[in-house]
């Protein structure tokens, strides 16, 4: 090893003009041909503390050995993305999920994906032991299998204690199989991990590579199989808000497992988002989650979910009282929105159970699914074509003016105006934290071994400039992070606006017989014609060709949601669709009847 560390130092000796070296325990070079020892000490790189105005008399031993520490660990890229699962399941647990979705659940779903995918618990591995000699002892593979195995039972996983030894340095929990961590410098020039190079370059068909999104694709299908009470609104909003680690989630990685070159293009969501025209679309988005949920469960050939009752949290039921509150609309909207579920059948098992495995999968956005119910239930009774709805606000003003006792009518221009205003210093709030997030992580990144002293010398006089800015420009501390919660408005602590769950809709219904009916008669269908199957979308979304009332609805309930207005206005026109399928099926037999007329 001394003579390793020696290598840098190639002048000849003054003795013998030999050029071989060796360092003594006090740190000075000596020739190893004539024993010639010159007054030339080994540099230290990274010294933190010091005493000006004195002077190094030794290195100690200790020095070489924090150097052999610093080539880090023999690390595979899986075990990267299972530390950033280990990190997402403890703060669900945090957050109050049941412990069988770390334990057992997304358990089961990773060993499933390293067996499906050819990292682990296989006969031969992708990563094998024949292609790399260096990794003889670390091979991803069960020692004692010698056959290959079947396909893990995501109902019946084998438990901890009946399986291989499989503990991992990395998470300290039984996921992996046995992969030592020993102190050595890897193969790899171009990565810290093992198959770093390899890993990027797969483009292997079938296989469905491991990605930091892909993370929380695992984490929203965990929490479906267990019918949590999180939807995947609500897993983006954590994340975004700091609760659920996915940001530079690598910098929490051990000090050992080393990462640079290409395991950046891997980890880092910061080096994506240098390349984005604007740094909100380096966040999670709902759409591209969701669809990597159903790419990963056709990919692991899941069984068929357990079934979504109307007791379930996820049924439209349900979730429509929670949206209902977080809206702050009246309570007697959710017996209409209960007849909507009903009548258009989108509350049956059959169609809100997630199964992979049929070949035309449902798939259903559960909250986006609930909020859209609401919204069309707000056309019933308001229409929102920028005038009936004002003209029941006269009405419903009138009422209250003149009536004091008893429930208040609903007035849509009241809670208009004051959801606006709340809507639109969240919306200023969120995009100035947004504006203002660090993208640069504590621990720099740095694509070779070479450029690592030069990029920690960059982000210390970076850190040193930000503290000092900050110090003239705002001196007041970081307010302290909000506790999460299922709710992001709450309107019964509110003391300052109106609550509108009380009030009543009296002067918006009418009696005929023994049932109620709207006083609206109307109602326009939010898409006349929708787009043929091949194509991406169900339908398009124009906001000039809306009213202003209908577009400020989409706007609020997306931005509770962080999603696009036109995945709302689609979710919106499938479930009129259903509601009103004998409409469509008159205007598709005059379509028809049109074409046979003019041939």
């Amino acid at each position: 090893m001394e003579f390793e560390e020696a290598r840098d130092f190639n002048e000849p000796c003054t003795q013998c003009a030999a050029v071989s070296w060796g360092i003594t325990g006090e740190g000075t070079y000596y020739c190893t041909s004539c024993l010639n020892v010159t007054e030339r000490r080994k540099e230290v790189e990274n010294i933190v503390d010091f005493t000006p105005n004195t002077k190094i008399q030794t290195i100690s031993r200790g020095l070489k050995k924090k150097r052999k520490l610093e080539k880090g660990w023999e690390w595979y890229v899986c075990e990267g993305f299972q530390y950033i699962l280990y990190q997402q399941a403890e703060a669900l647990l945090s957050l109050g999920v049941g412990p069988k979705l770390k334990d057992e659940v997304l358990h089961n779903f990773w060993k499933r994906y390293l067996q499906k995918s050819k990292q682990a618990y296989c006969r031969k591995p992708m990563y094998s032991c024949d292609n790399k000699s260096a990794a003889s002892d670390s091979c991803l593979s069960f020692s004692g299998l010698d056959s290959e195995p079947e396909l893990l039972s995501i109902r019946s996983c084998p438990s901890s204690e009946g399986e291989a030894e499989s503990h991992s340095d990395v998470t300290g929990t039984l996921i992996l199989p046995n992969i030592k961590s020993t102190q050595w410098e890897t193969t790899s020039l171009c990565s810290g991990s093992v198959d770093g190079v390899e890993y990027s370059r797969q483009k292997e068909k079938g296989i469905l590579k491991m990605t930091v999104p892909m993370t929380l694709a695992f984490c929203y299908m965990s929490l479906l199989w267990q019918r949590e009470t999180i939807t995947l609104s609500d897993l983006l909003r954590f994340v975004e808000d700091g609760h659920i680690p996915y940001i530079n989630t690598y910098q929490n990685f051990p000090e050992e497992m080393k990462l640079y070159g290409q395991d950046i293009k891997c980890f880092s969501i910061e080096a994506d988002a240098n390349f984005r025209v604007l740094l909100k679309e380096s966040w999670p988005v709902y759409e591209d989650i969701y669809e990597k949920m159903i790419e990963l469960a056709k990919f692991l050939d899941l069984p068929r979910f357990p079934d979504i009752t109307e007791n379930c949290f996820l049924h439209p039921d349900m979730l429509c009282m929670k949206y209902l509150m977080e809206a702050n609309l009246p309570n007697e909207m959710h017996s209409l929105t209960c007849q909507v579920t009903r009548m258009t059948g989108i509350g049956e098992v059959d169609f809100l159970t997630f199964d992979p495995i049929t070949q035309k999968t449902k798939t259903v956005k559960y909250d986006v699914q609930a909020v859209a119910i609401i919204v069309v239930v707000l056309k019933l009774l308001f229409l929102l074509n920028d005038n009936i709805e004002w003209s029941l606000s006269n009405l419903a003003q009138e009422k209250n003016e003149n009536n004091h006792e008893g429930k208040p009518c609903f007035d849509f221009r009241k809670w208009y105006q004051i959801m606006k205003k709340v809507i639109d210093e969240k919306q200023q709030k969120r995009e100035e934290f947004r504006a203002k997030y660090l993208w640069k992580s504590e621990k720099p990144l740095y694509y070779s071994s070479v450029d690592r002293s030069v990029v920690y010398k960059r982000r210390r006089m970076v850190a040193n400039l930000q503290k000092q800015f900050g110090i003239l420009v705002d001196s007041a501390p970081n307010p302290e992070k909000k506790k999460p919660s299922s709710f992001q408005l709450n309107w019964a602590e509110d003391q300052n606006t109106t609550c509108f769950h009380g009030h009543s809709l009296q002067k918006i219904l009418q009696k005929k017989g023994k049932s109620f009916t709207t006083l609206n008669s109307q109602y326009w269908l939010s898409t006349q014609k929708f787009c043929k199957s091949y194509c991406k979308h169900v339908t398009t979304y124009e906001e000039s060709n809306f009213s202003m009332s209908y577009q400020f609805v989409l706007n609020f309930f997306s931005f509770l949601l962080r999603i696009k207005a036109s995945l709302l206005h689609e979710e919106v026109s499938l479930i009129e669709k259903r509601l009103f399928y004998k409409k469509y099926e008159t205007k598709s037999k005059a379509s028809k009847s049109k074409k046979a007329g003019r041939s």
